[in-house]
């Protein structure tokens, strides 16, 4: 059992590892200039690749003062769109009511092959906006077809569902911290990391 334990932390600290950091910084960039443009990045995802979306929209939006909005949040209405519509359609039809022009999608899927995401995915390029999609290399599927759709796509080379959503959140953190250090002020910094931290 603990060569099982060694192997998972093994493959996720080399997954983590093999990340780019200008990965991280485009992603870091373009919520500083979604913050700018006071524009709104919507994050979507199922299972254990929505509950990281919640985590970013609340982490960004709080720690950020980026808008960040999870699209599983308003439970009526992926209700509504599934029920009445389908569950393929639930983040596609949310994104036509709310994204604007200048906005970002973020696109969360371990096997990259998740039809709701995809089709947000798809939304949002059809009317211009980036689209960043983090999935991973699960059965070997190198991201599915999200690695090939989104304008930005970082897949965590692990076959592993549980390590992809691991490193997912990870990203995420990775680019809270890299936002603070390139864009915030050097006394926030200092609040942020000796004092008032807020997690």
């Amino acid at each position: 059992m603990e060569a099982h334990t060694k192997e998972y932390q093994l493959d996720l600290i080399s997954a983590i590892t093999n990340l780019r950091h200008n990965d991280i910084d485009t992603i870091a960039t373009k919520l500083f200039e979604i913050k700018q443009k006071q524009k709104t990045v919507y994050v979507i995802g199922n299972g254990g690749s929505a509950a990281t979306p919640v985590h970013a929209a609340g982490d960004w939006s709080k720690s950020l003062e980026v808008k960040t909005l999870c699209l599983t949040d308003n439970i009526a209405a992926v209700t509504a769109f599934a029920n009445d519509d389908s569950y393929g359609h639930i983040f596609e039809g949310q994104l036509k009511i709310f994204l604007n022009e200048s906005d970002l999608v973020i696109g969360f899927s371990g096997s990259g092959n998740s039809e709701n995401v995809l089709r947000g995915i798809e939304y949002a390029k059809s009317k211009g906006v980036f689209t960043i999609g983090l999935t991973g290399n699960y059965k070997g599927q190198m991201g599915g077809k999200l690695s090939q759709l989104a304008d930005l796509a970082i897949v965590v080379n692990t076959q592993s569902m549980e390590r992809i959503e691991d490193a997912h959140l990870i990203i995420v953190h990775m680019v809270k911290e890299l936002f603070r250090a390139k864009y915030l002020r050097q006394t926030e910094i200092n609040k942020y990391f000796y004092g008032g931290n807020d997690e």
